[in-house]
């Protein structure tokens, strides 16, 4: 399939990759501690200009994916034309999501234990981390976690326009598939006034969209040049060992992603990768499945040509609570931090830990940065000081958009794999 757009004289995958590498080269270029072309003062000037691109785009799809989220998950349900197919797809899609976050846990407590990246850690960079530790005080903190009952009744929109004001996404998908159902229990003929209000709505977004994607490839070339700038280079050959177990884990999930394209989904993987690494490589740069979901829906049904009423449910949904790429890296890091400081974790612990860091991640926010805040919190549970916290700290962003990229790729191969097993 040809991927160029009538406007453009190259895919957008290729200008993106661009963009990439000259954030990468550029940010290298100006950083103080790597071509050392401006100073730490004028480096820290020049950042907020930089930025601008990547805040522009970030800014167009704010404003639109709280709508696109609403009109497709209700259409998607609408247009599954009966409960009967809704509960079906619900129920497969839950236990597609439980199965898979079960596996990228086990991965990660296999490679966690098996490498123990924590043993190659230099006491120097502890003190470090000791230092660093004192400008953690502003750090978010999660509230106590409410008894079950109230979380079960918390994800329901009691106030809709709080949890659009709040971007509460797990409220706002379970709020559009009750519309949807209501939409359905009414018969389509007093149905439609509402279902053509929301394909207009959504018609509008994707112009957003458009829009977006125009600027894609500077924001994207924005992300990686601030990056750069701000992440020194001996602080990664220092924390390799950590980076390196991480990236063995996301890597074999996106191997066990391709296995169920190919097996179940009856698709050859290299060609699932191929239409869908634009999302891929949004996903990569900006550190935000939400920000990329309106591109991952595009693809979805552009590339992988889906039914709107499997993609529309199965993404949105899964922006919000399919984190395999997230569970892994954050198993991972707990077990690295508990190896540093010499905590010891049976397996039963570690199973508990394990479920607890899954079970905090659910509904929580597709943005950069939410996961550290999880991972952060549940860490003080098991004896681990904000020491760790600082220590994991400077290379986390690197590693937020390796995973997002994997969490974007996990939303896809869902995608794939329940538009094969859930029929018409």
């Amino acid at each position: 399939m040809d991927e160029k757009d009538t406007k453009q004289t190259m895919p957008l995958w290729k200008k993106m990759l661009w963009g990439i590498f000259a954030g990468l080269a550029v940010g290298w270029l100006l950083s103080p501690e790597g071509g050392g072309l401006l100073d730490a003062e004028l480096a820290a000037g020049l950042i907020p200009w930089i930025a601008f691109p990547g805040g522009l785009f970030m800014a167009l799809i704010n404003m639109i994916v709280i709508p696109l989220v609403i009109t497709s998950v209700t259409l998607a349900v609408v247009s599954g034309h009966d409960v009967a197919h809704l509960r079906k797809t619900g129920i497969g899609v839950g236990l597609y999501f439980v199965m898979t976050t079960i596996f990228a846990v086990a991965v990660g407590i296999f490679i966690a234990t098996t490498i123990r990246p924590g043993q190659y850690i230099a006491q120097d960079l502890l003190v470090d981390a000791e230092k660093a530790a004192q400008s953690l005080g502003d750090l978010p903190v999660m509230e106590d976690r409410a008894p079950l009952p109230q979380m079960i009744l918390g994800i329901f929109p009691t106030n809709p326009a709080a949890a659009v004001v709040e971007k509460a996404m797990l409220q706002i998908v379970v709020g559009s598939i009750l519309l949807g159902v209501a939409l359905l229990s009414i018969g389509a003929a007093k149905a439609e006034p509402v279902t053509a209000v929301l394909r207009s709505v959504q018609a509008v977004t994707m112009r957003f969209v458009d829009w977006a994607m125009a600027i894609a490839p500077y924001a994207v070339f924005s992300f990686l040049c601030v990056l750069t700038m701000q992440l020194g280079l001996e602080t990664l050959k220092a924390m390799s060992a950590y980076m390196g177990a991480v990236l063995l884990g996301l890597l074999a999930l996106l191997v066990f992603y391709m296995t169920l394209v190919a097996v179940i989904g009856r698709r050859d993987p290299f060609l699932f990768l191929r239409h869908i690494r634009n999302a891929q490589l949004l996903a990569f740069s900006s550190s935000s499945s939400a920000a990329t979901m309106p591109l991952t829906l595009r693809t979805a049904e552009e590339k992988l040509k889906l039914r709107p009423e499997i993609f529309g449910f199965v993404i949105p949904l899964g922006t919000t609570i399919n984190m395999d790429g997230t569970a892994i890296y954050q198993i991972i890091a707990a077990l690295f931090l508990a190896q540093i400081f010499g905590v010891d974790l049976t397996m039963a612990e570690t199973v508990v830990l394990a479920m607890t860091i899954v079970g905090a991640s659910i509904g929580s926010p597709g943005t950069p940065g939410v996961g550290l805040v999880i991972l952060a919190t549940i860490l003080t549970s098991i004896g681990i000081t904000p020491e760790g916290v600082a220590l994991i700290l400077a290379v986390d962003r690197i590693l937020d958009m390796c995973r997002t990229a994997i969490n974007v790729t996990g939303d896809l191969t869902a995608s794939v794999v329940m538009n094969r097993l859930i029929k018409p």
